[in-house]
């Protein structure tokens, strides 16, 4: 390749360019203006959501002749980053809607399944959710207590809750979720392991029904976090995906496109925070000159430089590896949570420090940043998930290392 020295791993392409310049612009001209209240009042804006759809971003990667864009890894980093670089909060029911919910039915659903539903969850006519977590189990995915019994009618009946769900529910009025990628328990396997299995529930089903929205969220605010309940829900056959037992190999594919997306929030909170930090640094001044020029300030801005752009070429080095059809990254796909995640954190809490009264209120951004970057590093699996998979990873294959 001739031109390798101008090759750009986070624009490999000129379409790629393209979607984060339309991203960029939507964020400056219509998210930007909202961020604040929307995180203040703890409110989702689904009317802004629905524009994503019109953009063609809610169906990234879903392919075209069920309308979506057809695009790969690397477009879903450039869309999380953009957005996260305004508001985490929003971009997070993105991630919800597109990366958990239609990004898993685009791989793994029935053509029929896919036709179904695929069309409205791309237009934003439809709203998604994924529901895994309990109220007495997260990381531990396979304790989960929530149950599908085949009924002699062929029907499934369901019954449990899950909790910490986002976009669980779509207003202030508790409308729950239009569509439900949920995973349950349908039996034992012969070796005595739980047997999970997913299923499609949509709204209007018997016995599916929001529960209590969670408020007081440290940050993420602007997108809603509910319980979903389960009693009694009786969903038909044609809504079990693929083969009761077979949710583990799809759930542990998807988790790798889920940890991607939200290490590249953290390269969007990591940007502005240094955007932020490195502007007010230049225009504030302290005993007669601007606070860039101290070294503590030099040493806050230049290690978070350093930090920003590791993260980047890391997250974007994963995104140009990973095949989202069969998955088989889950060693970097961990790596770059672990290592973005905690990373924005840090650099959101030096832009703080940079910026002092300033950096601690809403209105400059970066306190609200600071907030929501700590769920990143618990969401889509804990610090700690992600150290005892590497760690696990590396001595099945210690070659991974000299590579």
């Amino acid at each position: 390749m001739d031109d390798w020295r101008s090759f750009d791993i986070a624009n490999p392409t000129e379409e790629h360019a393209m979607i984060r310049e339309m991203v960029r612009d939507f964020v400056r001209e219509d998210v930007e203006p909202q961020a604040l209240e929307y995180d203040r009042d703890e409110k989702f804006n689904l009317e802004l959501f629905r524009k994503l759809g019109d953009y063609g971003l809610l169906g990234i990667t879903v392919a075209e002749e069920f309308g979506g864009a057809g695009m790969d890894a690397t477009a879903v980093a450039i869309v999380n980053e953009e957005l996260s670089y305004s508001d985490p909060g929003f971009c997070l029911a993105y991630l919800a809607h597109s990366q958990l919910t239609v990004n898993n039915l685009a791989f793994n659903g029935s053509d029929a399944q896919k036709k179904r539903y695929l069309p409205g969850l791309c237009s934003g006519e439809l709203i998604g959710c994924m529901a895994m977590s309990e109220p007495d189990y997260g990381t531990d995915v396979l304790g989960m207590a929530t149950n599908a019994v085949l009924q002699d009618d062929g029907n499934w009946c369901i019954n449990g809750r899950k909790m910490w769900i986002t976009n669980g529910v779509v207003d202030e009025d508790g409308t729950p979720a239009d569509i439900v990628w949920l995973y349950a328990r349908t039996g034992t396997t012969e070796r005595g392991r739980p047997e999970i299995s997913t299923f499609i529930v949509e709204k209007g089903m018997s016995g599916y029904k929001s529960g209590q929205k969670i408020f007081d969220k440290l940050g993420m605010r602007a997108s809603n976090t509910s319980e979903l309940v389960f009693e009694d829900c009786i969903v038909p056959p044609e809504n079990l995906v693929g083969e009761p037992g077979s949710s583990m190999h799809h759930m542990m594919r998807n988790l790798e496109i889920e940890r991607v997306a939200l290490a590249a929030q953290a390269i969007g909170i990591a940007r502005r925070c240094l955007s932020d930090m490195s502007r007010y640094a230049g225009e504030r001044e302290a005993f007669g000159k601007p606070i860039r020029e101290f070294g503590q300030m030099q040493r806050h801005i230049g290690e978070s430089w350093a930090e920003y752009r590791a993260m980047r070429a890391y997250v974007y080095e994963t995104c140009r590896v990973l095949d989202l059809d069969s998955g088989g990254q889950r060693l970097d796909s961990d790596g770059v949570k672990l290592f973005a995640t905690t990373a924005a954190k840090n650099i959101a809490d030096r832009a703080i420090q940079v910026m002092g009264g300033y950096g601690y209120v809403g209105e400059y951004v970066v306190e609200r940043l600071w907030r929501d970057a700590k769920l990143l590093e618990i969401g889509g699996g804990t610090l700690e998930s992600h150290q005892k998979n590497i760690t696990r990873d590396l001595s099945k294959n210690p070659d991974s290392i000299e590579e």
